[in-house]
């Protein structure tokens, strides 16, 4: 026991020692979780919206006031017809506009119903898709609020009933996008981290040459690997420590969960990372090639998770290879814990699995390892 301690005296030494890894271990970590949480976002703002209005009516210009008064749109240009705005949407200085043809109010007023053309630049997809639902509310509730309705009325002139729902957002009633974001962003510090730091300390002792002298002293197998993870154990621990203190006091996450059943699976998903950055350090010579391969690996990892796009869409293969993925758990137990309150019933099969990853890494990790004497 003597023997573990004085090594875990001797790497929290050597970390604290290095002046270029204090600011990754500190630093870097409440940098990234402020930045990415800003940053990795689908809400879109500053919509650069042009229009066509060719009737020139009170209907008309009330709708356009509602896409002025909108936070997400800058209405910055009205065209005359509808080939100057398709000009200015292929030379790119409007995002989106919109047609309004001539009798839209009389049609409106007579038929009920009436037709308004939406081009959106759909160069990007996703933002496409998020525009298009911003826009179809917008004229939604605008036509609510001026009394028509878009549905066929029927042969005696009588409006049909309809069906009105009512959406109630368990777990984010406010939608805010950082509740979701906050807790994953928070998974890929405490991964990165923890393994690039774990990965390049053992790498680094092969560079100096200490490794080897390590190696032919009576130290056992298992003592030098237990005494060279731990502090870095400890650091995963303190990450997620500061990790939460930041996205309670700057985004104001909530936290309904256990904290000490957040800390237990934690501790042991750590356990995952570090015997992967101990199993890649065995097989690397250099500080440059433990990075790369750990960065392979986590950039992968990473898409594959759910943090960014929903593994339900991801292709049914995709879904069977992201089975292994050790960071897919982390991020859907911190997720559950944090915003859903879930307890240890709800986490126990996924806790599982990351135990089962973790027993697997260690041990190839140290089977991996050669000890000389």
């Amino acid at each position: 026991m003597k023997v573990i301690l004085y090594i875990i005296k001797k790497e929290f030494k050597q970390i604290f020692r290095n002046k270029g890894m204090l600011p990754i271990i500190f630093v870097l970590p409440v940098l990234q979780l402020v930045i990415l949480s800003n940053a990795a976002t689908y809400e879109i703002k500053n919509i650069i919206f042009g229009y066509v209005d060719a009737d020139n009516s009170s209907i008309s210009r009330g709708l356009i006031e509602q896409f002025e008064a909108s936070i997400y749109f800058n209405v910055s240009n009205r065209f005359s017809s509808e080939k100057e705005a398709s000009m200015a949407m292929q030379d790119g200085t409007i995002d989106a506009y919109l047609n309004i043809p001539t009798h839209f109010e009389r049609d409106l007023q007579k038929n009920k119903t009436n037709d308004i053309g939406v081009f959106i630049d759909a160069i990007d997809g996703s933002a496409a898709g998020v525009i298009n639902v911003y826009v179809t509310q917008i004229i939604q509730r605008y036509n609510r609020n001026i009394g028509t309705d878009l549905i066929q009325v029927s042969d005696r002139g009588e409006k049909p009933n309809s069906i009105e729902s009512i959406p109630l957002f368990w777990y984010n009633n406010t939608l805010n996008y950082k509740t979701f974001m906050v807790p994953g962003i928070l998974v890929l510090l405490v991964t990165m981290i923890t393994l690039f730091l774990s990965g390049m300390n053992i790498v680094r002792e092969k560079e100096i040459g200490t490794l080897e002298q390590i190696n032919v002293t009576p130290i056992k197998k298992h003592h030098f690997i237990i005494g060279k993870l731990f502090p870095f154990w400890v650091l995963g621990m303190g990450l997620l420590t500061i990790g939460l203190i930041l996205a309670k006091v700057i985004f104001n996450t909530p936290i309904l969960g256990n904290l000490v059943l957040l800390y237990a699976y934690t501790s042991v998903y750590i356990l995952v990372i570090l015997g992967m950055g101990l199993f890649i350090s065995n097989y690397t010579d250099t500080q440059q090639q433990a990075m790369f391969i750990a960065w392979f690996f986590v950039v992968i990892f990473i898409l594959m998770s759910g943090l960014f796009t929903p593994i339900e869409s991801m292709p049914k293969w995709a879904q069977v290879v992201t089975e292994f993925n050790p960071i897919k758990y982390f991020v859907e137990i911190i997720r559950m814990v944090m915003l859903k309150g879930s307890g240890f019933a709800d986490i126990f099969p996924l806790a599982i699995k990351t135990l089962s990853y973790a027993i697997v890494m260690s041990g190839l990790a140290v089977w991996s390892y050669r000890k000389t004497t």
